[in-house]
């Protein structure tokens, strides 16, 4: 595993990084911050609405407060806006895809594919993640770790060029901006969000009402949230077993997807800044060469950070709604969650021919965390049973998080 400093982040070198990736988007990203003040003077833990962020997003009891950045603090007038921007085709250059496209509601706000296409066909290397708790998280993506805000994170699959998702590139952005000008409904949505601003559409106006929409979209329901809650009958003794068997020091599970968001990628309003970690791990799941290395077109943080010790390396993703999510790894490569556990049992994956043929078991920068184990089948339909316990059939229906254009 490696776990970033708090200190390292914002510096020079992160900064150079990015720059090596994505000058374009980086870019972007400094206009965005540049002009935070738009709702800076608006206390984190209250809105316009003269309710707490709890309130706001209906929280129970056994769920931490998350962290909301104060240059975007929620408000009911930035997510139903956002909510409205995640659905919306004339989103992307084309107008036709939308966030959606990739983040199905019905799946956890996955998208049932391996690798997912962008809006002009583009193929894109890494499987479209979940947005569940996404606000628990430290850093944003598979692995990157300098998007440490949503407000970041929304600029690259929106603006990027290479892959193109959404394809709002510079050439694109005006006349993108400029359809929302002309729709009636949009600009009112746009200046009651943004009261203390002009009546204009900008990209950083949608990204900070995107962003406050998927910060609502938390999941806490499931039947293990109702066990926590304190009914002991919300899981099945293979359940609980299967409970056990997580955080137990066989399976190691724990290590990696702890807390309350199982992941411990983990940030909430009340964890001091000193304290939060932002790790990422090897997992095994190649070792191309013999060398540790993954396939060519995705190696993880090493992408960003030239570093041979970081090949392989990607963030701990969050377990809930996990059953929904498949295909499963940053790439899509395995199917089913029992294969992701025979994967972890034997230690590796072993991919035995072609351009990335490699033991991932031996690989020298596997995490040592992964060492493999002996499981029975029983075990293993236990801790696959406790997973599916963490589905949330609540927020996968829900009408806060649906389309509105199907209202």
């Amino acid at each position: 595993m490696k776990v970033i400093n708090k200190k390292s982040f914002g510096s020079f070198l992160s900064f150079i990084r990015v720059i090596h990736v994505r000058v374009a988007v980086l870019t972007c990203m400094l206009f965005m911050l540049s002009a935070c003040d738009l709702e800076s003077s608006t206390e984190i833990e209250t809105s316009s609405d003269n309710l707490t962020t709890r309130e706001i997003l209906e929280l129970p009891d056994h769920m931490p407060t998350p962290y909301v950045p104060d240059f975007n603090p929620l408000t009911n007038a930035k997510i139903q806006l956002g909510r409205f921007l995640f659905y919306e085709t004339m989103l992307s250059a084309n107008q036709a895809q939308s966030c959606a496209s990739c983040h199905d509601q019905s799946l956890a706000f996955s998208d049932g594919v391996a690798q997912p296409l962008g809006s002009t066909g583009h193929q894109l290397v890494r499987n479209s993640q979940s947005l569940v708790n996404v606000i628990y998280y430290s850093t944003l993506t598979w692995s990157n770790d300098t998007f440490l805000e949503l407000e970041d994170q929304l600029n690259v699959p929106i603006r990027a060029d290479n892959p193109v998702e959404l394809g709002v590139t510079d050439d694109e952005l005006e006349e993108v901006l400029q359809r929302f000008e002309d729709d009636h409904e949009y600009l009112a949505m746009f200046t009651t969000a943004f009261p203390d601003s002009d009546s204009s559409v900008t990209m950083n106006k949608i990204i900070f009402s995107l962003a406050s929409f998927v910060r609502t979209m938390i999941s806490a329901s499931s039947p293990y949230d109702k066990y926590l809650a304190g009914d002991k009958t919300a899981l099945t003794a293979q359940e609980i077993e299967g409970y056990q068997l997580f955080n137990g020091e066989k399976f190691e599970c724990f290590h990696c997807h702890s807390g309350i968001n199982f992941s411990s990628s983990y940030r909430d309003a009340n964890k001091a800044t000193d304290a939060i970690e932002f790790p990422f791990f090897n997992n095994g799941l190649y070792n191309v060469g013999g060398d540790g290395s993954y396939p060519e077109e995705d190696q993880g943080l090493y992408d960003l950070s030239l570093d041979p010790a970081d090949k392989g390396l990607f963030r701990p993703q969050s377990l809930r709604n996990i059953e929904l999510t498949a295909p499963y790894m940053h790439d899509g490569s395995i199917a089913t969650l029992r294969e992701v556990i025979e994967h972890y049992a034997r230690g590796g994956t072993l991919t035995g021919s072609g351009v990335n043929a490699g033991d991932g078991k031996n690989s020298p920068l596997k995490s040592v965390l992964i060492p493999g184990f002996d499981a029975t089948d029983e075990e293993i339909d236990a801790v696959i049973a406790f997973l599916e316990a963490l589905t949330d059939e609540e927020f996968i229906t829900s009408s806060k998080f649906s389309n509105p254009f199907e209202e």
